[in-house]
């Protein structure tokens, strides 16, 4: 993961308006606002959201952001400028970087910063990100969060009038088929339909667990060694080998088999 400082040149404070998360193999940017933000030095695209109460960005409106920052894809010359700059292929964060964030259109700028550098108001926001989530009958979600809370949520009153979702709510398999965004950012039905993990926290309701909805989670968030091995494009012997050093903690095991965690697979993909 990379973490940048948004900042404005023309800001005599040099302070951070704005964080830009970006994770590799995932190719994702999310932005984060800090709690003080003030909408009249924030970006513009993002300042709606600010006006909303909403601090965290999600991938595709991170990715617009960055997109109105680069060169565009359907750029009649594309070729000769990657060339020019030694890009092999159109690559987002490489043409981002390679300016610093930097473009004609305002003055905002990006700076590396590390983790021990961003905010401690960004620690309880992680302790609000999705840990897992678990499709349940009649469109209920149990959503675990990182500080532990479980908490069940309804897909119809989280949609509300959004027609987006309505695929989604009358297919039981494309329902079914909700995953974590990356990092915990929220969850999320393909790429561009997503709820944040902030309003999930906010509209949950929190529930102990019951033991059908504990046998849902073994079944869709229990994966054995092959199946790990498939989500992190390795080998079976590689899975092992991460267990017996402890980068991966099997729930069970036994002479022949090791069940693992879903959640903590992805993790281990995301680093």
């Amino acid at each position: 993961m990379k973490i940048f400082a948004v900042r404005d040149e023309d800001n005599t404070t040099n302070k951070a308006v704005a964080y830009l998360f970006y994770y590799e193999k995932e190719k994702r940017f999310y932005i984060e606002l800090p709690e003080e933000a003030d909408p009249w030095e924030t970006p513009l695209i993002l300042s709606s959201f600010l006006k909303k109460g909403q601090k965290t960005i999600n991938a595709y409106w991170s990715r617009i952001w960055v997109q109105q920052r680069i060169v565009p894809s359907d750029r009649q010359n594309l070729g000769m400028i990657l060339r020019d700059n030694g890009l092999d292929f159109y690559d987002e964060y490489k043409l981002l970087t390679m300016t610093n964030g930097r473009c004609s259109q305002d003055s905002y700028y990006l700076e590396p910063i590390s983790e021990k550098d961003i905010p401690k108001e960004f620690v309880k926001r992680n302790q609000q990100k999705v840990e897992d989530v678990i499709p349940l009958p009649e469109n209920q979600l149990l959503v675990f969060f990182r500080d532990g809370c479980m908490k069940k949520l309804d897909l119809v009153q989280l949609a509300g009038t959004d027609k987006r979702f309505a695929p989604v709510l009358r297919n039981e398999k494309t329902f079914r088929a909700v995953n974590v965004e990356t990092d915990g950012y929220g969850i999320c039905w393909g790429e561009n339909l997503c709820i944040e993990c902030g309003k999930l926290y906010a509209a949950g309701k929190r529930v102990p667990l019951n033991m059908e909805e504990f046998k849902c989670f073994v079944r869709e968030r229990v994966v054995d060694s092959a199946e790990a091995a498939e989500e992190l494009t390795c080998s079976k012997q590689n899975v092992d080998d991460l267990a017996k050093r402890g980068k991966l903690h099997p729930i069970k095991e036994g002479a022949k088999y090791r069940l693992f965690l879903k959640s903590e697979v992805m993790q281990r993909k995301w680093k």
